[in-house]
């Protein structure tokens, strides 16, 4: 399984910042990881990510509509995404789920409109604190994990993103155990709904990584 390494700018970015993806491309056409990279900036430098980018890395959104088209100002469809030039988009990340009161059900369903335009999905899940302070960390993730993904979650390139929203942006991770403690039951939910197939879907880590503590949450 090749690894994926994603950076979500979220609400960040102008034009001279693509600069930064001339850069990083051309670090990954000079030397080549071990790993496929995917940086997702806000849907107004997509089209030119892309065009920056030239194919050497991928380029992604940050949502996407559940509808091809239609009277939803502001948003753009998984159609609109893929006609910029972008391959995948995230859906459901904690911050959405938090300030846009998106529902499992809604997520699944961007999840599915994504796959229909011809989009890979990082498909995000994660605990409060709270959550897991009181131990229930594992048992919170299950349910998004039962009910934002959509039946029919193909392997290729697809993957979930475990993001535990107490750090995403506060600098606080958890320890290599308890990512790795998560990701191994992400994987359990994974075999047990798809069988052999649910071994080869990706999990990420996301949450306050830096180039100081990357290897240490692979």
């Amino acid at each position: 399984m090749r690894s994926l390494i994603a950076g979500n700018w979220k609400m960040h970015g102008t034009a001279p910042q693509l600069r930064e993806i001339d850069a990083i491309a051309t670090a990954v056409q000079t030397m080549p990881p071990a790993a496929d990279i995917l940086i997702c900036p806000p849907s107004t430098l997509i089209s030119r990510a892309a065009q920056v980018a030239a194919g050497r890395i991928a380029i992604g959104a940050q949502n996407c509509n559940t509808a091809i088209s239609g009277a939803y100002t502001g948003d753009v469809s998984a159609q609109m995404v893929k006609d910029a030039g972008g391959t995948w988009v995230i859906v459901g990340h904690l911050e959405r789920r938090q300030h846009h009161g998106e529902t499992d059900a809604m997520v699944a369903a961007k999840a599915k409109a994504a796959w229909l335009g011809g989009l890979l999905t990082i498909i995000c899940i994660g605990e409060t604190q709270a959550q897991r302070r009181a131990g229930h960390a594992l048992s919170i993730c299950a349910t998004p994990m039962a009910g934002s993904v959509p039946d029919g979650m193909i392997a290729a390139g697809n993957a979930i993103g475990y993001e535990p929203l107490w750090a995403i942006g506060t600098g606080h991770t958890p320890t290599v155990e308890q990512v790795a403690e998560m990701h191994g039951h992400i994987r359990q939910c994974l075999v047990a709904r798809f069988g052999a197939p649910g071994k080869a879907i990706r999990i990420l880590y996301g949450g306050s990584v830096s180039p100081a503590n990357h290897d240490d949450k692979k």
